[in-house]
């Protein structure tokens, strides 16, 4: 990291974790903060980013393995967990509440078309 200009600090583009920030080839340039507050908000809006992608990583792997069940027992105890998570990401806003209803409504006609399937 280095400064390029007064107040206009430049990181490598893998860490990119923070924001505000704009681009430009393979650097991202991240205004400076100037106060203690600014700086302490910077760091946990970062560790909130990262808290956040985790969560909405690990659910999109849960709504995967569901789809790639067969049986349709496994896949309503699968389902019940992942409605939960969907539920969970709306009420903290990192998915919108209405994304979630639907892929909870989808998921749903998925596990019930897998009972007709089997019978």
């Amino acid at each position: 990291m280095k400064e390029i200009r007064p107040g206009i600090l430049t990181i490598p583009a893998e860490f990119s974790i923070f924001a505000p920030s704009y681009r430009d080839n393979d650097l991202i340039y991240i205004p400076m903060a100037n106060h203690k507050s600014s700086k302490k908000a910077i760091r946990s809006s970062a560790k909130k980013r990262l808290q956040n992608r985790y969560q909405h990583v690990t659910t999109r792997n849960m709504v995967k393995k569901l789809r790639a069940t067969t049986d349709h027992a496994m896949a309503v105890e699968l389902y019940k967990t992942v409605a939960s998570a969907l539920d969970k990401l709306a009420k903290r806003n990192i998915i919108h509440k209405n994304k979630a209803s639907n892929n909870k409504s989808k998921l749903a006609r998925f596990v019930n078309g897998l009972k007709v399937a089997t019978a």
